[in-house]
């Protein structure tokens, strides 16, 4: 494990797997964290396969990394990548799965990170119409209260039915599971994921003028087996961003096999596919 000091004085806490095709840092979502196994595998698989250095972080208030007191601001964990592309050189690609998909947008779109090259959006959860699950217009106000009690259950089961949609049945049976521990652990940063997600979750179409700042070349990719909420918020965001490509992968759904996932991030990544033709 390596750390790094952001602007606010929160200590990331990130794994390096060095290789030889430039550096790309992995950036998980809501209730996500750098030894959830499939970020492992996933960086391994970008590792050993593709040859990137791959950096595997815990955004603020997850694993090893820190908290900082005074709220929850977008900017901050734009902060947080910028210190970790200074770690890696002042140049790094991102992979984004879910919020972190949409926060690596948002990054690139800041004007404040000029290294970075390209982004791999995987499944931004953008909902851009009133046809299916819209969250709900208190749900920010709440979230906070439950995280400032450390209800931490309660807060698992207000985020994943009221932000991310989650049946109820379907997180009332997870509590019988092993991975409950780990949703416990991470539940007190949603707000954080909520912080970048909430003004693109209101069921409006998403606005061009809102990511014309982002110049890097873009991979959004969707599962073809992923809810069609995801499925259209890929579409749309691919639709509005200068330099971006759609790759919608079969068999693929919003809890990926990393088989699937890694050969088009990958390649991408690297311009493997570019090099072959």
């Amino acid at each position: 494990m390596e750390t790094v000091t952001s602007a606010d004085g929160t200590v990331i806490a990130y794994d390096r797997h060095e290789g030889h095709a430039g550096t790309v840092i992995l950036i998980g979502g809501a209730f996500g964290y750098r030894k959830f196994p499939k970020m492992v595998e996933l960086a391994t698989a970008l590792n050993e396969h593709y040859g990137l250095t791959v950096l595997n972080y815990d955004r603020r208030g997850r694993g090893d990394s820190t908290e900082a007191t005074g709220g929850y601001d977008v900017e901050r964990e734009i902060d947080d990548l910028a210190a970790l592309i200074e770690a890696a050189g002042g140049s790094a690609m991102l992979f984004g799965w879910s919020s972190g998909a949409a926060l690596a947008l948002r990054a690139a779109g800041s004007g404040r990170i000029l290294g970075i090259t390209k982004v791999v959006a995987f499944e931004p959860p953008f909902v851009v119409d009133h046809e299916g699950f819209v969250p709900a217009a208190d749900l920010e106000q709440t979230l906070h209260e439950l995280v400032a009690a450390d209800r931490r259950a309660d807060t698992v089961r207000f985020y994943m039915t009221k932000a991310m949609g989650v049946p109820r049945p379907f997180v009332s049976v997870m509590r019988f599971t092993p991975f409950w521990k780990n949703l416990l652990a991470t539940a007190n940063s949603t707000p954080h994921d909520w912080a970048v997600m909430r003004e693109f979750m209101r069921g409006e179409p998403l606005r061009p003028a809102d990511w014309t700042a982002v110049k890097a070349q873009t991979l959004v990719i969707a599962g073809a087996k992923s809810d069609a909420l995801l499925r259209k918020g890929a579409k749309a965001i691919a639709a509005v961003l200068p330099d971006a490509e759609l790759q919608e992968v079969a068999k693929l759904s919003h809890n990926p096999n990393v088989g699937l996932l890694a050969p088009p991030a990958g390649e991408f990544l690297t311009g493997a596919a570019e090099n072959a033709g």
